[in-house]
């Protein structure tokens, strides 16, 4: 994911890990690190709108394969 993000031309990125909570599919805990990949984590990417296309293009390919969703929000900085 770090590597897509890189190459897209993102400035920068934070990554949280040891995500836990609950979604659609129900909780989400560390105690269910069964797949050896790791724990659960956000990754939080500000860009300008300009390299989204090639953030979709090298993000979407890792997320149909290990799983996961993306979302694109506009944001304001304060």
């Amino acid at each position: 994911m770090i590597k897509a993000i890189d190459a897209a031309g993102a400035p920068g990125y934070s990554v949280l890990k040891h995500v836990t909570g609950k979604g659609p599919h129900g909780l989400v805990s560390d105690s269910m690190d069964f797949s050896g990949l790791g724990a659960n984590a956000h990754v939080i990417v500000f860009c300008p709108e300009e390299v989204l296309p090639k953030l979709r293009q090298g993000i979407q390919p890792l997320l149909d394969y290990y799983g996961g969703v993306a979302f694109v929000a506009e944001a304001e900085a304060l």
